[in-house]
C-alpha cells in the first residue's frame, strides 16, 4: 500500500509541474481510497500536499520567466479569501456530498482538459499587461478559491484559462502563474479547514516530499513533452477516476438519494459535453 501512495504522489507532483495543475484531482483520491482517511481529513491534507507541492513547481518556472508575479498575486488575493471562506463551509458539510461534488469537478475538469486551449488560428483576447479588469479578476478569484477551498479540488484548470483571459497571458506563462495561485488558494484553504479537519501530519509529509520531487521533475519536462498528448491522456484518467468515485459513493447507498440523481445527470451532461467538443474538433480539423 506503501508503494502505491508513493507511485501516486509521484503523479501529483508530475502533473503539477508539467500541466499547473491536476494534483489535487489525484491527492483526495489517493488519500481516501489508497491511505484510508475520511473525506474532510483527505480534503485539507490535500490542501497542504498541493500548497507545498505548487511551491516546488513555482521554482523552475519562475528561473524560466514563465510567472507574472503581478497577476498572478493579485488573482491570489481574492481566491485566498474564497478559499477560507470555501474552507469554513466544508466543516459544515457531509463527507459524502463533498466527494459527489469532488466527482463532479473531476469531470468537469476532465472536460476543459480534453477541450483543450484556443487553436493557434483564432482570435484570443489579450489585455495589456497594466489594465488588468480589477472587478472580473475579484469575481472569478473568489469563485475559483471558494471551489477550491470546498472540495480542495478546481484549482488549476480554473486559474489557468482565468488568468489567460483576464491578465492576457500566454498559455505558457499563465500555466507558471498558476502555481502561484494554487499555493496561495490552497493554504488558505488549509486555515478554513483547520478547525474541523485532523490532519496526520507524517503521512501528509510523506506525500509532500514524493510530490514535490515529481514536481521538480515535472517542471523541467515542461516544454519537451508535447503538452497536447499529456492533456488528453490525463483528461481521460480524470474521467476514469471521476466515474469510480461516484460509483463508489453510490454503492455507499446513496442509490436512493436526490444528489446521487443529480450526480448521474451531472455526469451524463459533462461527458455529452466533452463527446461533443471531441467531434467539432475532428469536424473542424
Amino acid at each position: 500500500m506503501t508503494a502505491l501512495v508513493v507511485a501516486a504522489s509521484l503523479l501529483v507532483g508530475l502533473s503539477l509541474g508539467v500541466l499547473g495543475g491536476g494534483g489535487s484531482i489525484l491527492t483526495v483520491p489517493l488519500l481516501v481510497y489508497l491511505a484510508g482517511q475520511d473525506t474532510k481529513e483527505a480534503i485539507a491534507t490535500s490542501l497542504f500536499v498541493v500548497g507545498m507541492t505548487s511551491l516546488a513547481a513555482l521554482v523552475p518556472h519562475a528561473r524560466a520567466g514563465r510567472v507574472r508575479w503581478k497577476a498572478g498575486l493579485l488573482f491570489g488575493v481574492f481566491s485566498m479569501a474564497g478559499a477560507y471562506g470555501g474552507g469554513r463551509i466544508a466543516t459544515h458539510v457531509p463527507g459524502t456530498a463533498l466527494l459527489v461534488a469532488f466527482a463532479l469537478m473531476m469531470l468537469a475538469t476532465a472536460v476543459a482538459m480534453l477541450r483543450g486551449p484556443r487553436r493557434e488560428g483564432e482570435p484570443q483576447a489579450r489585455r495589456p499587461q497594466g489594465r488588468l479588469p480589477l472587478r472580473r479578476i475579484a469575481v472569478e478569484g473568489l469563485g475559483v478559491g471558494a471551489v477550491t477551498g470546498l472540495v480542495g479540488s478546481g484549482g488549476g484548470f480554473l486559474v489557468v484559462p482565468a488568468l489567460a483571459l483576464l491578465g492576457g497571458l500566454p498559455m505558457g506563462l499563465a500555466v507558471g502563474t498558476s502555481l502561484l495561485v494554487i499555493a496561495m488558494n490552497s493554504f488558505a484553504g488549509l486555515a478554513g479547514h483547520l478547525p474541523g479537519a485532523h490532519i496526520d501530519w507524517r503521512l501528509a509529509l510523506l506525500v509532500t516530499a514524493v510530490a514535490v520531487a515529481g514536481s521538480v521533475l515535472g517542471g523541467r519536462l515542461s516544454g519537451r513533452i508535447p503538452p497536447g498528448v499529456l492533456r488528453r491522456a490525463f483528461g481521460w484518467f480524470v474521467v476514469v477516476m471521476g466515474v469510480f468515485v461516484l460509483v463508489r459513493q453510490l454503492g455507499a447507498g446513496m442509490g436512493a438519494h436526490p444528489a446521487a440523481w443529480g450526480a448521474l445527470g451531472g455526469l451524463g451532461a459533462l461527458l455529452v459535453a466533452a463527446t461533443a467538443v471531441r467531434l467539432r474538433s475532428k469536424s473542424s480539423g
